[in-house]
């Protein structure tokens, strides 16, 4: 019997008129779609951006993705759920997978693709990219990502800052992501850096709640929640302002 495809789709940072075109088709067509969660209580993100794009026959299963650290737990979960998409492609039949923002950009779908190919190598794959959550927040708060010749960085939020200060040193800018709860010691390595008055920081871009704080100060002493679902654009080496 013939193998289905996955198609995982990045279906961009909360906006729902943020996906592609290609991905809306894919999701309109759709019979089996897998949606990721962070836990069995929690709503998928994922799938709260899509809903007006999925007809009434589609089947819709969820895959819990726990945020934890500990890499035995994760890649056990990461076959766990690579083993119930495997399912579903040998009885022939395609599937789909959505995340939020870019399909392989700091995305669960990575982890998972890697794991289906170890389950189900012969599955053919096909990953439709997405808006990612730093393009619409440079969108939302007009702040130019890349100029002349200047380099971008893209890096993630991590207990250790000692990559963020050394991106901050190189210039450029600094693209910021999966801030958290780190972000009032993010705030103090960018104070102690000055560049609070050339960055921005955009929280549950497209989404209810959508913040954008173009003044970081107004961000301290809140709550360390504050930075969930958040990008900070930082230019480490000034704008080039006409």
């Amino acid at each position: 019997m013939k193998i289905g495809a996955l198609y995982g789709i990045g279906v961009g940072p909360g906006d729902p008129e943020l996906i592609t075109v290609k991905g809306a088709n894919l999701l309109k067509n759709c019979r089996n779609l897998f949606v990721p969660k962070a836990n069995m209580k929690s709503k998928s993100a994922a799938y709260s951006i899509i809903g007006r794009y999925i007809n009434g026959d589609t089947n819709v299963r969820e895959l819990v993705f726990p945020m934890v650290t500990d890499k035995t737990e994760l890649k056990k979960n990461w076959r766990e759920s690579a083993e119930k998409i495997a399912e579903v492609l040998r009885t022939g039949s395609d599937a789909c997978f959505v995340t939020l923002g870019d399909s392989l950009l700091y995305s669960t779908y990575i982890y998972l693709l890697r794991s289906l190919k170890d389950v189900l190598p012969e599955a053919e794959v096909f990953t439709v990219p997405g808006v990612t959550a730093f393009s619409n927040a440079a969108a939302l708060t007009n702040f130019p990502v890349g100029e002349a010749k200047k380099p971008v960085t893209i890096i993630p939020s991590a207990d250790d800052f000692t990559p963020l200060k050394e991106a901050l040193k190189k210039g450029g800018t600094v693209v910021l992501m999966k801030v958290g709860k780190r972000l009032p010691a993010i705030l103090d390595v960018l104070e102690g850096a000055g560049v609070m008055d050339d960055a921005v920081f955009v929280a549950y871009a497209g989404m209810e709640g959508q913040r954008i704080e173009t003044d970081l100060r107004k961000l301290k002493n809140q709550s360390p929640e504050t930075g969930y679902l958040s990008t900070i654009l930082i230019h480490a080496g000034g704008s080039e302002k006409k």
